[in-house]
């Protein structure tokens, strides 16, 4: 099972990745500053159902139709608010991922780093125990 996401992780363009981490974060964050900045619009108050009923057939269709278009209002508010939320969580999952991408960079320096001392350290052990075993 190891093996199998091994290989998935390295067929991923880390450098691509890496690359494109600030791109994606500031993405995110143009998107959360455009939908936070739009108001929802507020839903009107409903019409008196009881007026609707002593009034001509006409009137009462706009009744109907102001609450149906009351009804869309709100819908579209609670799709409003739930785009901005849905967008805060973009924004947020973006500068996790940004954070991780250069913890990730830092630590493959790291690696980098400690090969080559434990490299340098081999190297050494080699040349010590030639030089040990051609003068004993």
């Amino acid at each position: 099972m190891a093996i199998g996401w091994l290989t998935v992780l390295q067929a991923v363009p880390w450098s691509d990745v890496i690359s494109n981490a600030p791109k994606v974060a500031e993405g995110a964050k143009k998107l959360w500053s455009t939908v936070s900045k739009k108001p929802a619009t507020p839903a009107p108050a409903a019409t008196d159902a009881t007026t609707a009923s002593s009034s001509s057939p006409p009137a009462q269709a706009m009744v109907v139709l102001e609450g149906r278009v009351a009804a869309l209002e709100a819908s579209a508010a609670q799709a409003h608010e739930q785009l901005v939320a849905s967008s805060e969580l973009i924004k947020a999952l973006a500068e996790q991922n940004a954070q991780l991408i250069q913890r990730i960079e830092t630590n493959r320096v790291r690696v980098v780093w400690l090969a080559g001392v434990a490299l340098l350290g081999a190297v050494t052990g080699v040349v010590s125990a030639t030089l040990w075993w051609t003068q004993g």
